[in-house]
């Protein structure tokens, strides 16, 4: 066989060789976003878990806040109607929804001193916080994961293999909209 000949199988091999483990890389990053997600995912249903005490110690201090208590619930019941049957951008809009109504709940229970010195309310919003901070770390490394997956499906010739392989970029996992980041005003 002529020298070009074997030039030229060497190099398709080289390419094959490259696409299989570009191709499994991508798989591997993936599937740690998958993981970042899922790990986010259980303390999430940890705070969500403890939501249905939160509302109900605080429902008989502030009896005249239903619309607040009620918001809060509606959005619970929402993330736990789209768990792992919806896509996780819908997942992410319906957590911050949830996050946004548990602030509300929290600063409108700053203004009832009996119920900041309740010792089960103390405990659960203790709980709470720290499950918020479970969660900020687990978003944080989410976020981390994705920034890895979308860099290397865009970065050329990955990207080649990414087209192929029909690897799409993910999310991120951040405040909806800009409102949000605010701390709400309350007054009586």
């Amino acid at each position: 066989m002529p020298l070009f000949v074997w030039i030229l199988i060497g190099v398709v091999c080289i390419i094959v060789i490259w696409f299989i483990t570009a191709y499994n890389s991508l798989v591997k990053l993936r599937v740690l976003v998958d993981e970042a997600f899922s790990g986010m995912d259980i303390f999430m249903k940890k705070r969500n878990d403890l939501i249905p005490n939160l509302v109900e110690t605080v429902k008989g201090y502030m009896a005249h806040e239903a619309q607040t208590l009620d918001s809060v619930v509606a959005a619970r019941h929402k993330v736990m109607s789209t768990r792992s049957a919806e896509p996780i951008e819908n997942r992410i809009k319906c957590e911050n929804e949830l996050s946004g109504a548990l602030t509300r709940l929290m600063a409108v229970a700053e203004q009832y001193p009996d119920l900041k010195a309740d010792s089960q309310f103390t405990n659960l919003s203790g709980q709470l916080a720290a499950v918020e901070t479970d969660i900020s770390q687990a978003r944080k490394y989410f976020n981390g994961s994705v920034r890895q997956y979308n860099t290397r499906i865009a970065v050329f010739p990955v990207s080649i293999v990414a087209r192929i392989g029909s690897f799409t970029k993910k999310p991120f996992f951040e405040l909806a909209d800009a409102g949000e980041r605010d701390v709400p005003l309350v007054s009586f």
